[in-house]
């Protein structure tokens, strides 16, 4: 259940938080209106799957999720306020409008998106690469600990894909002008995209062998590999046809292959010690009580179908090209 949710939010929120990224890209007051209404309707919706992915962490697996608080607190307090921020921006934005009033928040919408995806980013490179626990399963690292090379270059690659996924879906979005630009913007992230993805690729083989341990044990995972390898070079192919929904397919599947091979490369640990793994934290050992989890499956059964159709239905009802009216941002 927690991979479903943290991949329905990769996913969703990624191309959101991409469009947050291009924002300061777009010319003019109106085109930058355009951008923001394009994700209007979807953007608080689309974090529910987060703030559900961390609820059912707490209950179902307590002290995973108080190793990784502890662990990424400043991380986490800076996510925080940056998908804060970024709702501030969306809604105060519009609320005036004089230029310097709009620019100040263009370029807080801007920011505030760039760091939250980076910092999702950081803290996802130190997840596979793992971090130094005590013996009582605490956080054992200090400050200057998380700012180490790999962590911030998966940063930067999370940054690349959330903008290549936002400009495809803008493409579904846009028209004319805007449009030409917006597939411009799709080319360039995805070459960025695709340089950090064979950096990261490298570093992660040579530097992190534990990876590899998993796709031993199951020959069956390079599947996903070989889909994901397929899905990046179909994003190209579809861009090069004219085809943006294949494009947004593919951004969507590669996002969401990327987080099941996180998910191969820690498996059975949630919180991984690799200098000490005796004292990781692997899915039994954090777990709750049976009785905790089997209250969390029915609430999974009950309220996981709920999201999902709220989801399909405020998709269906806002496909098409962005239009701007009195109600818009």
């Amino acid at each position: 259940m927690l991979g479903i949710l943290l991949t329905g939010y990769a996913v969703l929120d990624g191309f959101d938080l991409g469009v947050g990224v291009l924002h300061l890209f777009a010319r003019g007051d109106r085109e930058r209106r355009v951008l923001l209404n394009s994700i209007g309707p979807l953007w608080d919706g689309n974090e529910v799957w987060l703030v559900t992915f961390g609820g059912a962490l707490f209950a179902a697996f307590p002290r995973a999720y108080a190793t990784a608080l502890s662990g990424f607190y400043l991380p986490v307090m800076a996510l925080l306020a940056s998908l804060i921020g970024r709702a501030i921006s969306i809604e105060f934005r519009s609320k005036r409008k004089g230029r310097a009033w709009r620019t100040y928040w263009d370029v807080s919408f801007f920011l505030s998106s760039t760091l939250a995806v980076f910092v999702m980013g950081v803290m996802a490179g130190h997840v596979v690469r793992g971090v130094p626990l005590d013996e009582e399963g605490e956080y054992a690292g200090v400050l200057a600990d998380l700012l180490t090379p790999y962590p911030l270059l998966v940063g930067l690659l999370a940054v690349a894909a959330s903008a290549m996924h936002g400009a495809v879906y803008l493409a579904l979005k846009t028209e004319g002008e805007l449009l030409e630009r917006v597939r411009g913007w799709a080319w360039r992230a995805f070459f960025v995209f695709l340089a950090l993805y064979v950096t990261v690729t490298v570093a992660t083989l040579v530097t992190i062998p534990h990876v590899l341990v998993n796709f031993r044990a199951y020959p069956v995972a390079w599947v996903i590999v070989g889909l994901n390898v397929l899905a990046v070079a179909n994003v190209p192919r579809a861009l090069h046809h004219g085809k943006p929904g294949w494009a947004f397919v593919s951004t969507g599947a590669l996002v969401a292959a990327l987080a099941f091979l996180l998910a191969m490369a820690i498996f059975p640990n949630l919180v991984f010690d690799p200098w000490h793994p005796e004292r990781s934290l692997t899915v039994a050992k954090a777990a709750s009580s049976d009785d905790t989890l089997r209250l969390m499956r029915v609430i999974a059964f009950m309220g996981l179908p709920f999201i999902a159709t709220y989801t399909f239905i405020v998709y269906w009802v806002f496909r098409g090209k962005t239009k701007l009216d009195t109600f818009s941002y």
